[in-house]
């Protein structure tokens, strides 16, 4: 299982690393379509329309996946200062208290994407003409993705696996020699 979830997150970088390079291309190959045009010489009409709202779409796309990713790996946002000071039990306790509030974040996130999810059906983009739904389902890919591993450390946590150098990078500690693993565990 855990060969299989390290293939699915390889998967996830490679597309948060193509996604990044089509949008490079297409926004500096409109960039470079548009000052051409200002010298007359019109190559595609001085720009491609569809690229610049793909562009954009795929940048909603790298963002979402780039959260699931960076969940995996401990790496969002927090307040180690204080968590930092902790001993172990209170830095479990912090960990569940946080996973917790995260997990209720995704449920809501979830909901409310469901619930807009019809009206974003029915709507397209307008150069495209692709179904909104692409871009704002993808809320329930993060939502699904990033509670599914805090209720899974969550877990882990009660039921005493939880790895204590996890426990140090959710204190904001770590070694410089070591590296990430595919688990998000230094090793």
């Amino acid at each position: 299982m855990a060969h299989l979830t390290d293939k699915v997150f390889k998967l996830l970088e490679v597309i948060m690393a193509a996604s990044l390079a089509a949008m490079v291309a297409m926004v500096f190959g409109n960039a470079v379509l548009r000052k051409l045009s200002d010298y007359d010489l019109v190559l595609f009409g001085g720009g491609i329309p569809v690229s610049e709202e793909l562009s954009r779409i795929i940048f909603v796309w790298l963002t979402f996946v780039g959260a699931v990713v960076v969940a995996r790996q401990n790496a969002h946002l927090g307040v180690e200062t204080l968590v930092a000071r902790f001993g172990t039990r209170g830095r479990t306790i912090s960990m569940v208290i946080s996973d917790v509030f995260v997990v209720i974040c995704c449920a809501v996130f979830f909901w409310g994407t469901w619930r807009q999810a019809p009206i974003h059906m029915d709507n397209t983009a307008p150069i495209t003409g692709m179904s909104m739904i692409w871009v704002y389902g993808f809320g329930f890919f993060a939502s699904f993705g990033i509670g599914l591993m805090s209720i899974t450390r969550i877990f882990r946590a009660l039921t005493g696996r939880l790895d204590p150098v996890e426990l140090r990078q959710f204190a904001g500690e770590y070694d410089e020699d070591l590296t990430h693993s595919p688990k998000g565990h230094l090793e």
